[in-house]
């Protein structure tokens, strides 16, 4: 993204807020807002013609929602990044957005200022997760059942694995990860592999999660 700007688009169906975002976010001199939608198989049809390299996605649209748009874009588009917007907190909600492959996931009455640092965050290959979202994730995931089956995993880390661990749940991507540790970025890509297979987990997100579960971050 060096000497160009960040190519976003939204994807949000109550007007009000999408003109919001869409102004807000265009102050920025970083940014530059390439379309907005209401409803998600516009977004989809423009992406067949239109580079972009971020996506504002809200949950709640009509006809296709947010999370089908997600995993429809992320399968079509990997390189694309996908930041939720919710105003929901429920548990079912928060377990299918973990899975959908997004980058972050933000609750919609997040300040634009903070927003903005989460869209650089993620377009340089970093996650990030609302704090109250984290609490969701980690209340559901602790059942005994899960907690017992899932525990042993830390045994199977190493010191390596779990400083990589620590900070890729920061949101840094392999790149800083490599830099902080003084290794390559192929090494630092091997150990995120090693630890998404070690907590059966399907991507950086997930993995996130259960760093704060335990307590690793």
């Amino acid at each position: 993204m060096v000497n160009s700007k960040i190519k976003l688009c939204i994807v949000e169906d109550y007007a009000l807020t999408r003109t919001a975002c869409k102004c807000a976010l265009s102050s920025y001199e970083d940014i530059k807002v390439t379309a907005d939608f209401a409803d998600a198989e516009s977004c989809i049809k423009y992406l067949e013609t239109n580079q972009v390299d971020i996506i504002l996605m809200d949950l709640g649209l009509p006809h296709m929602n947010g999370l089908e748009a997600t995993q429809i874009i992320k399968e079509k588009y990997p390189e694309i990044k996908i930041i939720i917007l919710t105003s929901h907190e429920t548990d079912e909600e928060v377990l299918t957005a973990l899975a959908s492959g997004a980058n972050a996931y933000s609750l919609k009455d997040i300040d634009f200022s903070d927003l903005h640092n989460v869209i650089n965050l993620v377009v340089k290959g970093g996650i990030w997760l609302d704090p109250r979202i984290v609490q969701i994730a980690v209340k559901m995931f602790k059942n005994e059942q899960q907690k017992h089956a899932e525990k042993d995993f830390l045994g199977k880390l190493t010191d390596r694995e779990k400083e990589v661990l620590k900070l890729l749940s920061q949101g840094l991507s392999n790149t800083e990860i490599a830099e902080k540790l003084i290794i390559s970025s192929h090494t630092a890509k091997v150990h995120v592999s090693n630890i998404l297979s070690k907590l059966a987990v399907t991507d950086r997100v997930q993995a996130a999660v259960k760093a704060y579960q335990y307590n690793l971050c």
